[in-house]
């Protein structure tokens, strides 16, 4: 979905855990995830 919009980050929520997580394209074609921790 990601690369079909042509973004380089998709922002979704994590039914798992409940929170938001960042997917971002890295800039060696490899993908990460940000999983930021709330207080």
């Amino acid at each position: 979905q990601m690369e079909l919009l042509g973004h380089d980050f998709f922002v979704f929520f994590n039914a798992e855990d409940e929170g938001i997580n960042v997917l971002y394209k890295r800039h060696d074609g490899n993908y990460g995830l940000l999983q930021p921790e709330l207080d």
